[in-house]
């Protein structure tokens, strides 16, 4: 075993992995557990097709697949809060519609463009081959950033998570604090998106928050075990990957199944009360 992570290591891109899609795994799960608990875990899934619109967009003219995708999503976050709050359209419906739509848009613009070449399997399930050094120093910048946010605004994101409308009645601007949640979700799924592909990065926001729901109570402990779970998770499946040959995304969503499967089964056995 130990020969092999000496051998995972002796490769630039496989190290340009690890480092970005531990960060990755570490943000989606902080994340996660507030989506999850306020029912906007879809978000993270409508957020990574528009995700793969936009980088067909990017693709299409030749720019920066990042460049292009972090201020599309962005936006299309904070639409997507402002339709599920301020319209008639509930939210699932929203995020069908503009996930279904960016899908669509994608789609057609690679037909008329480069066609469904391996850089659009690439974008759609993920590639561990995908991360330049420029990516890579953006992506971890952006990490860094999402992780200093979330401990910064941590009680008030635990806050606006739990009972929003006791939040807003001691003073807290809930919006603000959804829009960070937004915020940091769309920068954090088109960071990721490159390795684990739009159609599968939101396993990482979903997966280690509720293997974590089915053992602990308490939103630290549920935060602290999601975090491990899914740093744990991503680089098993990494090993997997590289071991069996097998794409690294569907890999890492597997391992996640697996470990869900087995908070399940702990989560049956009783237990006293969590302290």
């Amino acid at each position: 075993m130990f020969d092999l992570f000496i051998e995972l290591f002796s490769y630039s891109f496989l190290q340009r992995a690890f480092l970005v899609g531990i960060i990755v795994a570490l943000c989606s799960a902080l994340l996660g557990v507030s989506l999850v608990l306020k029912r906007y875990s879809m978000i993270g899934d409508g957020l990574s097709h528009v995700g793969f619109g936009s980088l067909s967009i990017a693709m299409a003219l030749n720019l920066a697949p990042l460049k292009v995708s972090i201020p599309v999503v962005v936006v299309s976050a904070f639409l997507l809060l402002r339709i599920s709050e301020n319209s008639k359209i509930r939210g699932d419906a929203a995020i069908a519609i503009i996930s279904s739509s960016s899908i669509a848009i994608g789609v057609l613009i690679t037909s008329l463009t480069t066609g469904m070449n391996t850089d659009v399997y690439n974008f759609l399930f993920g590639s561990i081959l995908a991360m330049s050094r420029e990516d890579v120093v953006l992506s971890m910048a952006l990490s860094a950033v999402v992780l200093l946010l979330f401990i910064f605004f941590y009680h008030k994101i635990f806050a606006v998570t739990f009972d929003e409308n006791f939040a807003r009645a001691t003073g807290t601007n809930a919006g603000l604090y959804n829009m960070l949640i937004a915020l940091l979700t769309a920068v954090t799924i088109v960071v990721g998106m490159r390795i684990m592909g739009s159609l599968l990065i939101s396993s990482l926001i979903i997966f280690p928050a509720l293997s974590a729901m089915r053992i602990f109570r308490s939103f630290r402990g549920v935060v602290f075990t999601a975090a491990v779970v899914s740093v744990i998770c991503f680089v098993c499946g990494m090993v997997i990957s590289y071991g069996f040959d097998t794409p690294a995304g569907a890999s890492i969503v597997a391992v996640n199944l697996a470990v869900f499967l087995i908070c399940c089964l702990l989560g049956m056995i009783p237990r006293g009360e969590e302290a």
